[in-house]
């Protein structure tokens, strides 16, 4: 039988893939080891998941991409990007 292992993170674990997570938490649960302005950078160039647009002033990621992203993060990249799902900082 073949079994993917999905990337554990404590700041993660307990959550679905379809939860949402922000980018203060990224940084508070320390997910991310970089800066904002770098997440953002990686989200333009697809070496990070695309966020989404939750309401005005409110951008979030999906658990899911966050954990694909920690399962390989120096070959990851983005289905899609910034413009495409029209979220912004």
């Amino acid at each position: 039988m073949f079994h993917t292992a999905k990337a554990t993170h404590p700041g993660i674990d307990g959550l679905s893939d379809n939860a949402l997570i922000r980018l203060e938490n990224l940084h508070s649960c320390n997910i991310v080891p970089f800066s904002s302005s770098t997440v953002w950078r990686k989200v333009r160039t697809g070496e990070f998941p695309s966020p989404i647009k939750v309401s005005a002033g409110v951008t979030a990621w999906r658990v899911g991409d966050i954990r694909a992203w920690l399962e390989a993060p120096a070959t990851f990249r983005s289905r899609g990007n910034t413009a495409a799902s029209g979220a912004q900082r």
